[in-house]
């Protein structure tokens, strides 16, 4: 059975805030290990500017393999 476009979309977007949530949570919690202390603000900023990164590694790897299998 394949994915509707909806569920696609809902999964996606599943996937970024999950991936957000657990990126902040790990800098909490590795980054005092390697003596950097942030705020929770300076974690929230960072998390984003990460995930940002990795939707756009994430599609331009998807697009790559798409140009591939043709």
């Amino acid at each position: 059975m394949k994915q509707s476009r909806a569920m696609s979309l809902v999964e996606a977007i599943a996937n970024v805030v999950v991936g957000y949530g657990v990126a902040v949570l790990t800098q909490m919690l590795v980054f005092p290990s390697f003596g950097l202390h942030t705020t929770l603000a300076e974690n929230l900023l960072i998390g984003a500017i990460f995930t940002v990164v990795s939707i756009a590694r994430s599609f331009a790897l998807r697009r790559l393999f798409e140009r591939l299998r043709r």
